[in-house]
């Protein structure tokens, strides 16, 4: 298991999406949510992914072509 920190910033058209919940879902992906904030027009979210190196690889790459910008802040997954 890896834990990596990160910052994604949503655009417009993403804000109501459950993104989380996919990543949970679809990557196995335990995310831990640092602080956040969301309005009409734009998002962003710092989170913890906890998840096999694999997933979480797997999981910042499909975050990325959603058109989520990923900034890796820290963690065992750099």
């Amino acid at each position: 298991m890896v834990k990596l920190r990160v910052k994604l910033e949503y655009p417009e058209g993403l804000v109501t999406e459950p993104i989380v919940a996919q990543l949970v879902t679809l990557f196995n992906i335990i995310p831990n949510i640092r602080g956040a904030h969301v309005s009409n027009s734009s998002g962003w979210l710092i989170c913890e992914l906890d998840g096999d190196p694999e997933n979480v690889e797997s999981a910042v790459g499909w975050l990325q072509s959603k058109g989520i910008v990923v900034s890796v802040l820290g963690g065992d997954a750099q």
